[in-house]
C-alpha cells in the first residue's frame, strides 16, 4: 500500500461480516452498563429497523474503539409532525474512553445529518452523576425538559456550525 492508499487513522466503518465480532467487542466501562444499550442489542434493532438505523464500528488505525448507531428523518410522533435525526447509541470502549473518540462520533453524525439537509441533532441519555449528560452539554446540546421515557433529550442546532 502506498502513502496515497493509506487507511484513515480515524474513522467509521459499516458493520460487516468482517468487523461484526470487533463491533459485538465493544464494552463501555463497568458501571456504565445501565446508560447504554449493548452494541448487541443495537445491531438487533438496526435489523428490525431497516433504513433508519445507521449502525457504524470506530476504528482507529485498526484498532475498533467504539460503536455508534445513529438515525434520520424519523417520524418522532408517528403523525408526520415532528421528524428528526440524531444519534441513537454511542458506545466507547472501556479503555479508549477519554480520547476524543465520542467527539469525533458525533462530529460525524452532525456532518451526516447536515449532508441529508438537516439542521438539527438529537440524542438522549440517561441522566444522574454517571450518565454522559456533561459529554453532551459540553458539545453544545441543549435541553428544554423534553424526556424520551426516563432518558434527558438534547438537540444541538447545526447550521451555526456545531459539532463539526
Amino acid at each position: 500500500m502506498t502513502t496515497t492508499d493509506a487507511v484513515p487513522a480515524l474513522r467509521l466503518e459499516e458493520i460487516t461480516a468482517d468487523n461484526l465480532d470487533a463491533a459485538l467487542g465493544i464494552r463501555v466501562r463497568p458501571g456504565q452498563e445501565h446508560a447504554v444499550a449493548p452494541v448487541v442489542k443495537s445491531l438487533a434493532e438496526a435489523y428490525v429497523h431497516p433504513g433508519v438505523a445507521w449502525p457504524r464500528l470506530i476504528v482507529d488505525g485498526d484498532r475498533p474503539v467504539g460503536f455508534l448507531m445513529a438515525f434520520f428523518d424519523i417520524d418522532w410522533h408517528l403523525d408526520g409532525s415532528v421528524i428528526r435525526s440524531g444519534l441513537w447509541r454511542l458506545n466507547i470502549a472501556a479503555g479508549e474512553q477519554g480520547r476524543g473518540y465520542g467527539r469525533y462520533a458525533v462530529g460525524r453524525v452532525a456532518a451526516e445529518i447536515r449532508r441529508r439537509g438537516g439542521t438539527r441533532m438529537h440524542v438522549s441519555w440517561h441522566p444522574g452523576p454517571d450518565g454522559p449528560e456533561g459529554f453532551y452539554l459540553g458539545l453544545g446540546f441543549r435541553t428544554d425538559g423534553e424526556t424520551s421515557g426516563d432518558q434527558t433529550v438534547g438537540v444541538l442546532e447545526l447550521a451555526d456550525g456545531a459539532a463539526r
